[in-house]
């Protein structure tokens, strides 16, 4: 285990209260990171006071710092620190308290050894990010939020989640329409990932994301579970991320229609996180990594069954 930071790091304080500033020069712009083979398992790490299912619980730098340390020693091969929820309906915040809020945090883990993603959509964040120690981009707005994303991931050279996405948080709902769901978000993809190689990219480097719960509805999250093949087709390892999301807890929902609370879906997550792998997921993106790598262990051990995807065609 590493050992613990100097009492002057301040761990008691909100992350929000830090500055960017770098403490002490203990770390910096991280060695190159390749991507490894499938599956892995992303630990989510939420430094905000409002994201959907653990806003708040780790804006304190100490809890971060210590959370990010546990997934890894449970086996994350990255953690994804993010500092804006993205759920639906969530408010924007500005790039200078984003950083504020993961830059002290990404510092103390990179000390620490702890190999880490930045979910951000700014370009700008994403820069300091990288110089703070993170080894990969996970943007969530595939580069449509900010035309300088790839460039930035292309001067660092570092692996880059593509996600699907068309809109911020607040548009969410409204943009929800699609005429085929798994085709559009394959083609919508596509064109996001040749953006990516036109801004010098290299393709070794990407990852793509269905971006589920990003502008769909529940129903348009299963069809793209069911249609996975189709993502896999692009020929870009993808992630796949339910963890914990609220088509979930609709689909769980008590007998009077309520859905399953946030803190009881873990059970579902793991189960499509297991039958994403075994259809061919490179890697999935999850609160509670533990239970996931022992269920990873189980699929492994069992001989790695694979998921064959069909379709019925309708007479």
């Amino acid at each position: 285990m590493p050992e613990a930071p100097p009492p002057d790091v301040g761990y008691r304080r909100s992350v929000g209260d830090f500055g960017v500033a770098n403490h002490g020069g203990r770390a910096g712009r991280a060695e190159r990171w390749e991507i490894p083979d499938a599956p892995v398992v992303m630990g989510v790490l939420n430094v905000t006071p409002d994201s959907f299912s653990d806003g708040g619980r780790y804006t304190v730098l100490g809890d971060a710092v210590a959370h990010g340390i546990q997934m890894r020693a449970e086996g994350a091969a990255l953690v994804d620190v993010g500092g804006e929820s993205t759920r639906p309906g969530a408010d924007r915040i500005d790039a200078e308290t984003e950083q504020r809020r993961v830059l002290p945090v990404i510092r103390e883990l990179a000390a620490a050894g702890v190999p880490m993603s930045i979910d951000t959509t700014r370009a700008a964040v994403a820069a300091a990010a990288l110089e703070a120690g993170v080894v990969a981009v996970n943007d969530v707005s595939g580069g449509l939020a900010d035309p300088d994303m790839a460039k930035v991931v292309a001067d660092a050279g570092c692996p880059y989640v593509i996600m699907h996405w068309r809109g911020h948080s607040r548009r969410m709902t409204e943009l929800a329409t699609y005429h085929d769901v798994v085709a559009e978000v394959r083609d919508e993809l596509a064109a996001r990932v040749d953006e990516a190689l036109a801004a010098g990219v290299d393709s070794d480097k990407i990852i793509i994301d269905p971006g589920l719960g990003f502008a769909k509805t529940a129903e348009h999250n299963w069809q793209l579970t069911r249609g996975f093949d189709q993502l896999l087709a692009l020929g870009y390892p993808v992630l796949f991320g339910a963890s914990r999301k609220s088509y979930l807890g609709r689909l769980l929902a008590g007998p009077d229609g309520t859905p399953r609370p946030v803190g009881e879906r873990e059970a579902a997550t793991i189960a499509t996180s297991v039958l994403a792998v075994a259809a061919g997921a490179w890697g999935v993106r999850v609160h509670q990594v533990r239970d996931t790598m022992d269920a990873i262990a189980v699929w492994r051990a069992s001989g790695a069954p694979r998921v064959i995807q069909t379709r019925v065609t309708q007479p």
